[in-house]
């Protein structure tokens, strides 16, 4: 490998679009959670397909990794670069390329965030319906098959990619997909990169679903005297058929540090939060059912808004939580980990994590997107206290166990990177093995984003 020949090439190529400052790799080696800063060498800055495809080709020619990179949220350092390299950061492909609202989909550069993309269908009576919380790129997202509160409605990332523009390792620019809601010609190459964690290859277009604004949206926030009676609720909403475009639950230690995060003084126990996206007659319908099935389930202290402004305070304290629960122990650093399960299985997995947690002194409220069985705990460390990251740790991998033997995975959301890669083998026996074949026929040099995803042997 040859870096500084690289790094000549890529120069040349683009001009001050190849950056070696030390705040720009310094950015670009930081994580949103616990792992070390593992900056690149050099940061490039494409602003087309055309100049990402001669970044990689530039990259195989030497040998060097290639990683990614969109907005740095990724939570198990999924856009470290573990042996340097180069991470093409595609800040400056942000663009909506095109917006067909017959057909209720639109075209966009990986660049562009969620927040922006709704900012930029305001006018067109649609929107894009994966929340993953964080203000994440899009082709970020597609590249963890990113989820989030909205997934138990209308689906991840898997169910709204329609179709991908790819960079492959050799340089290669292959399109995935069509624009047809449904195919059955060939193999299905747009999920195979949607997941893929930029380790098979760089998106640089991608064709999504849209939905229609709701006529009516409505909130619901309501209390439970402990998580089982709460999580009990869940279950008996989906078998009632009531149709929630969110559900979510955050544990009594999650509500103490949003209140003290931000200006709340909800009950410290476990609350759920629920949103109803419909007509006005059904929105009313369905949150009158839910505050019925919640009275009936042990549930109180239940309010219910179709005010904008209220339904936007209610889910801003959710999207905060993770920033509230850090601010919770000043100094700390989160080794935060989710996992999935059946939902009949969920208040055994999380009645159990909780358990764990409360005999351990590692602090670690539980939140998450109970709808579809996924939950995550926020274990807080002192980053200067190696016991405390050990025992985060431990908490973390019985968590993964009793995903497992629940049923479920390792990991419903935050994707594999590096800091589930352990358990790959578990989840997947020799199914991992295919995927190193397929990554070693796709990336034979393993330049894109090494030591991610799959076992190595080079």
């Amino acid at each position: 490998m040859t870096i500084n020949q690289a790094i000549r090439d890529l120069s040349e190529a683009l001009g001050d679009r190849v950056s070696r400052s030390k705040s720009d790799l310094s950015l670009h080696g930081q994580s949103e959670s616990y792992f070390a800063p593992m900056p690149p060498d050099v940061v490039v800055y494409p602003e087309t397909t055309a100049e990402v495809a001669k970044i990689v080709q530039t990259c195989a020619a030497q040998g060097c990794p290639v990683v990614a990179w969109g907005t740095g949220t990724s939570l198990e350092g999924h856009a470290l670069a573990l042996q340097g390299g180069v991470c093409v950061d595609f800040s400056r492909m942000d663009q909506v390329l095109r917006v067909n609202d017959a057909d209720m989909d639109v075209v966009v550069q990986p660049g562009i965030t969620r927040k922006a993309l709704d900012h930029a269908l305001r006018h067109t009576g649609l929107f894009f319906p994966v929340d993953p919380g964080a203000n994440a790129s899009l082709g970020g997202m597609a590249s963890t098959r990113a989820s989030g509160t909205t997934s138990v409605r209308y689906g991840t990332m898997r169910e709204n990619v329609l179709a991908l523009q790819v960079v492959l390792a050799d340089g290669r620019i292959i399109r995935t997909g069509s624009r047809a809601r449904k195919s059955a010609a060939g193999y299905d190459l747009t999920h195979l990169f949607v997941g893929s964690e930029g380790t098979l290859g760089l998106i640089t277009e991608m064709t999504l679903r849209l939905q229609g604004q709701p006529e009516a949206i409505s909130a619901a926030v309501c209390a439970f005297d402990d998580v089982d009676m709460a999580v009990d609720t869940v279950i008996a909403t989906i078998q009632s058929g009531i149709q929630m475009a969110r559900i979510e639950l955050v544990d009594a230690a999650s509500v103490a540090a949003c209140n003290g995060y931000g200006d709340t003084d909800y009950p410290q126990k476990p609350h759920l939060m629920v949103e109803f996206h419909g007509s006005e007659a059904g929105v009313s319908e369905q949150a009158e059912r839910f505050g019925e099935l919640v009275s009936d389930m042990g549930g109180w202290d239940f309010h219910w808004s179709a005010q904008t402004e209220d339904r936007t305070a209610l889910w801003t304290l959710r999207h905060n939580a993770y920033y509230a629960i850090l601010a919770s122990r000043p100094g700390a650093r989160a080794v935060v980990t989710d996992l999935c399960v059946p939902i009949s299985r969920l208040a055994e997995a999380i009645a159990e994590t909780r358990a764990d947690i409360d005999a351990s002194y590692v602090p670690g409220p539980i939140l998450g997107h109970v709808g579809d069985g996924n939950f995550h705990a926020v274990l807080l460390i002192d980053p200067n206290n190696p016991m405390e990251a050990a025992e985060a740790k431990r908490l973390s991998h019985r968590m993964v166990q009793r995903a497992l033997a629940l049923g479920g995975t390792v990991t419903g959301e935050h994707g594999v990177g590096f800091g589930k890669l352990d358990y790959m083998a578990a989840e997947h026996g020799e199914a991992w093995d295919v995927m190193g074949d397929l990554k070693a026929t796709l990336d034979p040099q393993n330049i894109l984003n090494p030591g991610k995803m799959v076992r190595h042997s080079n």
